[in-house]
């Protein structure tokens, strides 16, 4: 029997009334979890045939995600309706609406007052000019809430209580209220308030299955991983997620974690058919243009970090030796039925192996100079402190054991039950080598400096700038303060193009200066110093300064 999956059309129904709407109940069958904040949500809804069904949950959905597969045409609306609620709410927040149409008798805290008897009047929900937005102007999209603009906030309670006597209409200042007595039979409150309300039309059998399928943000996974090096030949390596529900109620729902860097272009534009949802509203988030890094696609631990084995020095052009698989770049890990209730937050292992490891330590000279040879400013590497670190690292150098990749999150390394160090790991494919940094390796004493060569100096006309060409010589010192043998690799960065460099590097083009008027380059050397001794490098290359 075929399924086909049906958009969701806001139509006119005539062939059912709001009287015939029978309720239904909805649950979540499963969820698929981004580290960015997003859910792919599968909530299935059983009904017994043709006919409108009102659901118990009206979908956040992110702008078109939102189907419905049936073996039934199936159609939606989000209406309002009066329903029964359990909980009418806080207490004495909005006196108007929580005793809308009830008889009450006030009494007020001046005792010399006499009590006002009466019924409190009962408003419709305004419609109209005075509620809709229809400038539908751009607005400045917000870190805390990242649909663009905000939601409009909840109607603030007015400071009077409208009650309608026998006499009059009176306006009783809630302040000074002492006690008030409702007078009526207790039971459900009713609220008016919007709800999805569903027909089923045409089933080819009875009952139809209704599934809906969207992406809604409120529940993501944050993974971690603890790297063992108690054995010095073998390492241990466990990874887990930390699971947290802000969506709503989960029962006995298949749960998978999802990872990959996920392309939604709409995660910042709400659905119209939620039930928050204006023109006004969806109008202004289309018109944001997220970038990288904004809080709607979330910061670079909230997507990932792809790190190529040949960054590490390991010789091969840099591209992953296994390949990863078929298909697009997304990895889906099962965890079963798992049953969260709104607040939750759950921790599990999802994880574990073990593989070879190699113990170095590598130090990072970064680029002391801009694209256009000029030295970076003392400003912006204050800025940036990390990017232009001078330093070497304790590190490992070992390969993804896991039949999966590894996704970019912390990684704490414990040696014989201590704690050693943390750092972020990237993206590393199954089987692929990386390197991750334990802890500043400051038994290692370095120095680096560099000089422009004296001598005739050329200028060169490039893309309408004047640039002068120079040389410039480098120096590296090393010296091994262990007792033990250490194997160092260099990973020394710069602007230019090389000219001659001691010991044989290997030179690797940096991607950020493919299009620069100055290559970017990264010389990297593979070392062993022994106890106690020292190694000097030199290396000389040109470089074009803008004049």
């Amino acid at each position: 029997m075929l399924r086909a999956w049906i958009p969701v059309l806001l139509i006119p129904w005539t062939a059912w009334t709001a009287a015939e709407e029978r309720p239904a109940s909805s649950r979540i069958e499963s969820l698929g979890l981004f580290k960015n904040g997003l859910a792919v949500v599968q909530r299935v809804a059983t009904v017994a045939g043709p006919g409108l069904y009102r659901l118990d949950s009206i979908p956040e959905a992110v702008h078109g995600t939102f189907w419905v597969a049936a073996d039934a045409r199936v159609e939606a609306m989000v209406v309002a309706r009066d329903v029964e609620v359990s909980e009418p709410g806080p207490v004495g927040h909005d006196l108007q609406r929580e005793l809308a149409g009830r008889k009450v008798l006030i009494r007020f805290r001046d005792e010399k007052m006499a009590p006002v008897e009466g019924t409190v009047v009962k408003f419709e929900s305004p419609r109209g000019a005075e509620f809709w937005d229809r400038t539908y102007q751009p607005v400045q999209q917000s870190i805390w809430w990242p649909y663009g603009s905000r939601p409009a906030p909840a109607s603030t309670p007015s400071r009077f209580l409208l009650i309608d006597t026998v006499e009059a209409r009176l306006y009783v200042d809630t302040g000074m209220i002492g006690t008030l007595r409702v007078e009526g039979p207790e039971g459900a409150a009713r609220r008016r308030q919007p709800v999805l309300v569903v027909a089923v039309i045409e089933a080819k059998q009875d009952p139809v299955t209704l599934r809906f399928q969207y992406l809604a943000k409120g529940m993501a996974w944050a993974p971690s991983y603890r790297v063992d090096l108690t054995d010095p030949k073998k390492l241990w390596i466990e990874q887990g997620a930390v699971i947290r529900n802000e969506l709503e109620d989960v029962a006995d729902a298949e749960i998978s974690l999802i990872s990959g860097f996920p392309s939604v272009e709409f995660a910042h534009v709400l659905s119209p058919l939620s039930a928050r949802a204006t023109w006004s509203a969806f109008f202004q988030q289309l018109n944001q243009r997220v970038q990288p890094g904004h809080a709607a696609t979330m910061n670079v631990m909230a997507q990932q970090v792809v790190s190529y084995g040949g960054d590490s020095g390991v010789g091969g052009s840099g591209l992953p030796e296994i390949p990863a698989g078929d298909g697009v770049d997304i990895y889906y890990h099962s965890l079963g039925k798992r049953s969260l209730a709104e607040g939750d937050a759950l921790f599990l292992r999802t994880a574990s192996g073990e593989t070879a490891y190699e113990r170095i330590v590598e130090w990072i000279v970064p680029d002391t100079r801009r694209a256009d040879g000029r030295y970076i400013d003392e400003y912006q590497r204050n800025q940036n402190p990390d990017d232009f670190q001078d330093a070497a690292w304790d590190a490992v150098r070992f390969r993804n054991p896991f039949t999966f990749p590894m996704t970019t999150g912390p990684a704490m390394m414990t040696a014989g039950g201590r704690f050693s160090g943390q750092r972020m790991t990237s993206w590393v494919n199954s089987g692929e080598e990386t390197t991750l940094h334990i802890t500043k390796a400051l038994s290692l004493r370095t120095r680096q400096a560099e000089h422009e060569e004296e001598g005739a100096r050329s200028v060169v006309f490039v893309g309408g700038n004047d640039y002068r060409r120079t040389t410039v010589k480098g120096e590296l010192l090393a010296c091994n303060h262990r007792r033990e043998p250490m194997k160092l690799v260099i990973r020394r960065q710069f602007s230019g193009d090389l000219l001659e460099a001691e010991a044989g590097p290997k030179c690797v083009l940096r991607e950020e200066g493919v299009y620069s008027v100055n290559k970017r380059n990264e010389l990297i050397w593979n070392l062993t110093l022994q106890p106690g001794e020292e190694k000097t490098l030199t290396y000389r290359y040109g470089v074009l300064v803008d004049q």
